[in-house]
């Protein structure tokens, strides 16, 4: 895969735009590619985790995880009903743009649109994990470094929105989340996080009350379904505020 930085189009309506991208001396290259230019009516943006909050994939689990990768297909994977839900009602609610972050990486990534797509969820940049090596890292960056970059590059790209963060806490997204908070001060409009079948640990339980102690909403449940209302709710009390 490779990284191109482009700048926001002056001209042209919000939307999905295709970008020509051809390689000089290369007749044989010669592809477009899909980029998303948020709507300026957009009142908040979406950044979602994928494993284990949209889609059961059990990532807490690095053997489960590599088992439900290698043995499933587009067909078998199941992605959460409510969350599907929780999903297309955020975007409704705030003409939102959505972003995907997943410690998955890039050469998953025709496959999870594939998912994501054909079981309703809006369609969004996806930013994936650069399983490699180069001259800063070996095979992997952490899960955490890679979550928090990408929310970062999310924010700094779209300064004018407020975020809504969606994760599980299955794999420390609430302190990703947290920091995140910290760095960002004001930047996030809520947190909803899908809790793991096994219970929430002392340390995610740490991070969400300090989250809490910044007046940053976070909701927390084994369903978004139960979730779904007070965080509608409480994004209404904020747009109507500002």
């Amino acid at each position: 895969y490779l990284t191109l930085e482009l700048p926001r189009p002056a001209d042209g309506g919000p939307g999905w735009t295709f970008v020509p991208l051809r390689i000089a001396g290369s007749e044989a290259f010669d592809v477009s590619f899909p980029a998303l230019v948020p709507d300026p009516a957009a009142r908040f943006g979406v950044i979602s985790d994928i494993d284990d909050t949209m889609m059961e994939t059990g990532a807490y689990s690095l053997a489960r995880n590599l088992w439900t990768t290698f043995t499933g297909s587009a067909l078998t994977r199941s992605i959460f009903p409510d969350s599907i839900a929780l999903m297309q009602a955020l975007q409704a609610a705030g003409n939102a743009p959505v972003f995907y972050v997943s410690s998955s990486p890039w050469n998953l990534h025709h496959f999870l649109d594939t998912v994501l797509i054909g079981a309703g969820l809006p369609a969004g940049p996806m930013f994936l994990r650069d399983f490699g090596i180069s001259e800063t890292q070996f095979v992997s960056g952490t899960h955490g470094n890679h979550k928090g970059r990408a929310i970062d590059r999310i924010l700094d790209g779209n300064p004018h929105l407020p975020f809504v963060l969606l994760g599980d806490t299955g794999q420390h997204d609430a302190e990703v989340y947290g920091e995140a908070v910290k760095r960002h001060p004001g930047r996030i409009a809520a947190i909803a996080l899908h809790e793991h079948v096994s219970g929430v640990g002392a340390g995610t339980k740490a991070a969400i009350e300090a989250i809490r102690g910044t007046g940053t909403p976070v909701f927390s449940a084994p369903a978004f379904a139960e979730v779904h209302e007070r965080l509608l709710a409480a994004l209404r009390r904020l747009l109507q505020s500002v």
